[in-house]
Protein backbone atom coordinates (compact mmCIF):
# COMPACT_ATOMS: atom_id res chain seq x y z
CA UNK A 1 0.00 0.00 0.00
CA UNK A 2 1.48 3.53 -1.15
CA UNK A 3 1.85 5.82 2.00
CA UNK A 4 -0.66 7.93 0.40
CA UNK A 5 -2.97 5.36 0.93
CA UNK A 6 -2.52 4.32 4.51
CA UNK A 7 -2.12 7.84 5.86
CA UNK A 8 -5.90 8.17 4.34
CA UNK A 9 -6.79 4.56 5.79
CA UNK A 10 -5.48 5.08 9.43
CA UNK A 11 -7.85 8.29 9.60
CA UNK A 12 -10.44 6.85 8.05
CA UNK A 13 -10.54 3.48 10.23
CA UNK A 14 -9.78 6.08 13.32
CA UNK A 15 -12.58 8.32 12.78
CA UNK A 16 -14.94 5.03 12.56
CA UNK A 17 -13.62 4.30 15.98
CA UNK A 18 -14.25 7.73 17.52
CA UNK A 19 -17.74 8.28 15.90
CA UNK A 20 -18.65 4.81 17.18
CA UNK A 21 -18.26 5.87 20.96
CA UNK A 22 -14.65 3.67 21.00
CA UNK A 23 -12.40 6.32 22.13
CA UNK A 24 -13.48 10.08 22.94
CA UNK A 25 -11.85 13.48 23.38
CA UNK A 26 -7.88 13.44 22.79
CA UNK A 27 -7.43 9.80 23.30
CA UNK A 28 -6.04 7.03 21.82
CA UNK A 29 -3.28 6.49 19.32
CA UNK A 30 -2.61 4.65 16.41
CA UNK A 31 0.70 3.69 13.95
CA UNK A 32 1.11 1.81 11.05
CA UNK A 33 4.39 -0.01 9.68
CA UNK A 34 5.13 2.02 5.92
CA UNK A 35 6.91 -0.09 3.50
CA UNK A 36 9.95 1.21 3.86
CA UNK A 37 9.86 0.34 7.48
CA UNK A 38 9.06 2.95 8.62
CA UNK A 39 6.31 4.55 11.39
CA UNK A 40 3.31 6.75 11.03
CA UNK A 41 1.93 7.30 14.36
CA UNK A 42 -1.10 9.83 15.30
CA UNK A 43 0.10 12.89 16.83
CA UNK A 44 0.09 13.36 20.63
CA UNK A 45 -3.17 15.59 21.90
CA UNK A 46 -5.29 14.69 18.78
CA UNK A 47 -8.64 13.67 18.05
CA UNK A 48 -9.20 9.75 16.41
CA UNK A 49 -12.36 11.94 15.25
CA UNK A 50 -9.87 14.85 13.53
CA UNK A 51 -6.88 12.92 12.46
CA UNK A 52 -4.93 15.07 9.39
CA UNK A 53 -3.32 12.33 7.04
CA UNK A 54 -0.73 15.15 6.26
CA UNK A 55 -0.11 15.66 9.40
CA UNK A 56 0.94 11.97 10.92
CA UNK A 57 4.22 11.95 12.80
CA UNK A 58 6.43 10.12 10.62
CA UNK A 59 9.78 8.02 11.88
CA UNK A 60 11.82 6.32 9.51
CA UNK A 61 13.17 2.75 9.57
CA UNK A 62 15.64 3.27 12.93
CA UNK A 63 12.97 4.74 14.41
CA UNK A 64 14.26 8.45 14.33
CA UNK A 65 11.32 11.18 13.53
CA UNK A 66 11.47 12.59 11.02
CA UNK A 67 8.69 14.81 9.86
CA UNK A 68 4.55 15.42 10.77
CA UNK A 69 3.43 16.63 14.42
CA UNK A 70 4.87 15.68 17.49
CA UNK A 71 3.55 12.24 18.13
CA UNK A 72 1.71 10.73 21.05
CA UNK A 73 3.80 9.88 24.45
CA UNK A 74 3.04 6.41 24.35
CA UNK A 75 5.59 5.55 21.47
CA UNK A 76 6.68 3.41 24.01
CA UNK A 77 4.48 1.21 24.00
CA UNK A 78 3.96 1.16 20.43
CA UNK A 79 7.30 0.37 19.44
CA UNK A 80 7.79 -2.37 22.25
CA UNK A 81 4.66 -4.20 19.69
CA UNK A 82 6.85 -3.66 16.98
CA UNK A 83 10.05 -5.33 18.53
CA UNK A 84 9.22 -8.16 20.03
CA UNK A 85 6.21 -9.14 17.53
CA UNK A 86 7.54 -9.56 13.55
CA UNK A 87 4.11 -10.12 12.43
CA UNK A 88 3.08 -6.46 13.67
CA UNK A 89 1.87 -4.32 10.86
CA UNK A 90 -0.46 -1.58 13.48
CA UNK A 91 -0.78 -1.09 17.10
CA UNK A 92 -4.17 0.43 18.29
CA UNK A 93 -4.93 2.36 22.06
CA UNK A 94 -8.29 3.14 23.15
CA UNK A 95 -9.84 3.87 26.16
CA UNK A 96 -12.77 2.02 25.60
CA UNK A 97 -15.47 2.27 27.98
CA UNK A 98 -16.39 -1.53 28.82
CA UNK A 99 -13.04 -2.36 28.51
CA UNK A 100 -11.49 -0.14 31.58
CA UNK A 101 -14.55 -0.89 33.37
CA UNK A 102 -13.85 -4.89 33.22
CA UNK A 103 -10.19 -4.23 34.31
CA UNK A 104 -11.19 -2.41 37.64
CA UNK A 105 -12.98 -5.82 38.93
CA UNK A 106 -11.46 -7.22 41.75
CA UNK A 107 -11.68 -10.32 40.25
CA UNK A 108 -10.28 -10.10 36.35
CA UNK A 109 -7.91 -12.42 35.52
CA UNK A 110 -4.35 -11.06 34.68
CA UNK A 111 -3.38 -14.03 32.64
CA UNK A 112 -6.82 -14.05 30.75
CA UNK A 113 -8.44 -10.44 31.14
CA UNK A 114 -11.62 -11.87 28.92
CA UNK A 115 -14.05 -14.53 29.57
CA UNK A 116 -14.66 -16.89 26.94
CA UNK A 117 -17.81 -16.22 25.70
CA UNK A 118 -17.88 -16.27 22.02
CA UNK A 119 -15.23 -17.82 19.58
CA UNK A 120 -14.25 -14.39 18.14
CA UNK A 121 -12.35 -12.96 21.05
CA UNK A 122 -10.38 -15.97 21.20
CA UNK A 123 -9.61 -15.90 17.41
CA UNK A 124 -8.56 -12.72 16.63
CA UNK A 125 -6.87 -11.69 20.25
CA UNK A 126 -5.57 -14.97 21.91
CA UNK A 127 -5.31 -14.54 25.42
CA UNK A 128 -5.58 -10.89 26.80
CA UNK A 129 -2.83 -9.77 29.33
CA UNK A 130 -4.20 -7.32 32.02
CA UNK A 131 -1.38 -5.54 32.81
CA UNK A 132 -0.88 -3.32 36.01
CA UNK A 133 -1.96 0.52 35.96
CA UNK A 134 0.85 2.70 35.03
CA UNK A 135 0.72 6.76 34.61
CA UNK A 136 0.02 7.79 30.89
CA UNK A 137 3.11 7.59 28.88
CA UNK A 138 5.27 5.90 31.44
CA UNK A 139 8.14 4.15 29.74
CA UNK A 140 7.52 1.29 31.91
CA UNK A 141 4.45 -0.21 30.05
CA UNK A 142 6.69 -0.46 26.76
CA UNK A 143 8.96 -2.68 29.17
CA UNK A 144 5.97 -4.60 30.33
CA UNK A 145 5.42 -5.35 27.12
CA UNK A 146 8.69 -6.64 25.97
CA UNK A 147 8.74 -8.52 29.09
CA UNK A 148 5.52 -10.73 27.33
CA UNK A 149 8.33 -11.41 24.96
CA UNK A 150 5.91 -10.91 21.57
CA UNK A 151 3.86 -13.87 23.27
CA UNK A 152 0.50 -11.59 23.56
CA UNK A 153 -1.04 -9.49 21.23
CA UNK A 154 -3.21 -7.61 22.69
CA UNK A 155 -2.81 -6.32 26.67
CA UNK A 156 -5.21 -4.60 28.99
CA UNK A 157 -3.91 -1.58 30.87
CA UNK A 158 -5.18 -1.82 33.62
CA UNK A 159 -7.91 1.89 34.44
CA UNK A 160 -6.41 2.58 31.23
CA UNK A 161 -7.64 0.69 28.34
CA UNK A 162 -6.85 -1.62 25.83
CA UNK A 163 -3.28 -2.04 23.08
CA UNK A 164 -4.18 -4.22 20.22
CA UNK A 165 -1.12 -5.00 17.51
CA UNK A 166 -2.11 -6.49 14.31
CA UNK A 167 -0.91 -7.79 10.48
CA UNK A 168 -2.31 -4.28 9.17
CA UNK A 169 -4.49 -1.47 10.51
CA UNK A 170 -7.88 -3.09 9.70
CA UNK A 171 -6.53 -6.67 11.60
CA UNK A 172 -5.84 -4.04 14.61
CA UNK A 173 -8.27 -2.33 14.53
CA UNK A 174 -11.21 -5.11 14.50
CA UNK A 175 -9.43 -6.80 16.99
CA UNK A 176 -9.66 -4.30 19.30
CA UNK A 177 -13.34 -3.73 18.66
CA UNK A 178 -13.76 -7.44 19.48
CA UNK A 179 -12.25 -7.20 22.59
CA UNK A 180 -14.46 -4.46 23.80
CA UNK A 181 -17.39 -6.05 22.46
CA UNK A 182 -16.29 -8.58 24.94
CA UNK A 183 -15.58 -6.60 27.68
CA UNK A 184 -19.01 -5.33 27.19
CA UNK A 185 -20.85 -8.61 27.08
CA UNK A 186 -18.92 -9.69 30.04
CA UNK A 187 -20.13 -6.74 31.89
CA UNK A 188 -23.88 -7.32 30.60
CA UNK A 189 -24.09 -10.68 31.81
CA UNK A 190 -21.89 -10.32 35.48
CA UNK A 191 -23.78 -12.09 37.83
CA UNK A 192 -26.13 -13.95 35.76
CA UNK A 193 -24.17 -17.24 35.57
CA UNK A 194 -23.97 -17.08 31.77
CA UNK A 195 -22.42 -20.31 29.67
CA UNK A 196 -19.12 -19.70 28.00
CA UNK A 197 -17.47 -21.78 26.19
CA UNK A 198 -16.36 -24.89 27.61
CA UNK A 199 -12.74 -26.13 27.67
CA UNK A 200 -12.98 -28.61 24.40
CA UNK A 201 -14.50 -26.16 22.84
CA UNK A 202 -11.95 -23.35 23.40
CA UNK A 203 -9.32 -25.68 22.53
CA UNK A 204 -11.26 -26.90 19.56
CA UNK A 205 -11.39 -22.93 18.25
CA UNK A 206 -7.59 -22.35 19.02
CA UNK A 207 -6.57 -25.69 16.62
CA UNK A 208 -9.58 -24.93 13.91
CA UNK A 209 -7.95 -21.26 13.38
CA UNK A 210 -4.35 -21.63 14.32
CA UNK A 211 -4.69 -18.88 17.27
CA UNK A 212 -1.80 -18.17 19.30
CA UNK A 213 -2.42 -19.57 22.63
CA UNK A 214 -0.10 -18.88 25.11
CA UNK A 215 -0.82 -21.35 28.32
Amino acid sequence: MSESNLREQICTLAKSLFDRGLTHGSTGNISARTDDGGLLVSPTGTSFGRLDPARLSRFDAKGAFIDGDKPTKEMPLHTAFYTTRSTAGAVVHLHSCHSVALSMMPDANADDFLPPLTPYGIMKLGRVKLLPFFLPGDPAMGEAVRGLAGKRSAVMLANHGPVVAGKDVEAACNAIEELEDTARLALMTRGMNPIGLTEDQVRAVVTTFDVEWDT
